[in-house]
C-alpha cells in the first residue's frame, strides 16, 4: 500500500520540498493557511489539498510541517482544527520548522500520549537547497521514527543524521545559524574594507576563496554582495528570528554568545533601514551606510 503523506505549510521551503515528495510518487495531501498557494501547488504537483492540518493529516502516515514560528507550530499541532485532532496512532510527525528546543519537548510529549512519533527535523541549505533537493536536515527523536521517515525524506536531502533526543534537531540548527551569522559578518567587513582600500575584490575572492577563507557564504554570496544584490534566500527577519531562539536558549544554558548578540544587532539595524526582506549577506549594506 502506498505511503500516504501530508504536508503543512507551503512557504519558500515547504512548496518545493512537497513537491519532491510528490514527484517521488507519494500520496501528497497539503494544507496552507493562504489557500492560493495551495492552489498554485496543486497546478505544479500531483496532490489533493484540505481546508484545515486535521483534514489534511487524518490518513496520512508520516506528517510533515514546515510553518513560521513556535506559535504557528502548536497552532497546526494542537490548535481546534489540528494535526492531534485526527492524526492517526502509530503515524509521524517530522517537524522542519525552525523553532524552539522547548516547544519540540511540549508537542513530543502531546504526541506521545496518542501513542504518535514526533520528530523535529530543522533544514539548513536555503530556498536553493530546497528547490534542487538538496537540504541538510538535522534531527531529534527516536532512532526507530527516523528509520522510518529516512528512505522518505532523502527525495529533498542530501545529507540527514539524528543527533539525539527531541530538541537536538533545534539545538543543531541553532548552532548552525550561530555559525553563519558570524561568517557573513567576517565577510561583509572583508569586503567593506576592501572597498576601501580600492582593491578588485571580486580579483581577491577568486584567490582567498581557494585558501582558509573558504566557506559557503564566500563561494555563494561574495558576487552579489560585491554588486549590492540582496534578493538570494534567507531573509533577514527570518534570520533574526532565529537568532533570538538561540540567544534564548543560551541564556538558558549559561552560554556567551557575544558576537551571535551583535550581528543579531547589526540585522537590526538593517531592519531600520529597510531591509527586512534581504538575504543574509546584506550586513555588507549596513556598513556602506554606516
Amino acid at each position: 500500500m502506498a505511503i500516504k503523506v501530508a504536508f503543512i505549510g507551503l512557504g519558500v521551503m515547504g512548496f518545493p520540498m512537497a513537491g519532491h515528495l510528490a514527484n517521488a510518487g507519494y500520496d501528497v495531501t497539503v494544507f496552507n493557511r493562504t489557500q492560493s498557494k495551495a492552489q498554485a501547488w496543486l497546478q505544479t504537483y500531483s496532490g489533493q489539498f484540505e481546508l484545515t492540518p486535521s483534514l489534511a493529516a487524518q490518513s496520512a502516515d508520516v506528517i510533515f510541517i514546515c510553518v513560521g514560528n513556535d506559535d504557528d507550530l502548536r497552532a497546526v499541532v494542537c490548535g481546534e482544527h489540528g494535526i492531534l485532532a485526527s492524526a492517526k496512532k502509530g503515524c509521524v510527525i517530522v517537524d522542519h520548522t525552525t523553532a524552539s528546543a522547548d516547544v519540540a519537548r511540549e508537542l513530543a510529549k502531546l504526541c506521545d500520549i496518542k501513542e504518535i512519533d514526533f520528530l523535529d527535523a530543522p533544514v539548513s541549505g536555503g530556498q536553493a537547497g530546497a528547490e534542487n533537493g538538496q537540504l541538510t536536515i538535522m534531527l531529534g527523536g527516536e532512532k526507530a521514527s527516523f528509520e522510518r521517515i529516512r528512505s522518505i525524506i532523502e527525495v529533498y536531502a542530501r545529507f540527514s543524521r539524528l543527533l539525539g533526543p527531541v530538541g537536538s534537531g533545534q539545538l543543531a540548527k541553532m548552532m548552525n545559524q550561530i555559525c553563519i551569522a558570524g561568517v557573513v559578518q567576517g565577510l561583509a567587513e572583508a569586503l567593506h574594507f576592501g572597498q576601501n582600500a580600492g582593491m578588485d575584490c571580486q580579483a581577491v575572492i577568486d584567490v582567498i576563496s581557494k585558501g582558509a577563507a573558504q566557506s559557503w557564504q564566500m563561494e555563494n554570496r561574495a558576487k552579489t554582495m560585491i554588486d549590492g544584490e540582496y534578493e538570494f534566500g534567507f531573509a533577514v527577519d527570518w534570520m533574526r528570528k532565529d537568532l533570538n531562539i538561540a540567544l534564548n536558549e543560551a541564556r538558558k544554558n549559561g552560554s556567551t554568545l557575544a558576537l551571535t548578540a551583535l550581528v543579531d544587532q547589526f540585522y537590526a539595524d538593517v531592519q531600520r533601514q529597510g531591509g527586512n526582506r534581504f538575504d543574509t549577506s546584506s550586513l555588507l549594506a549596513r556598513l556602506h551606510k554606516s
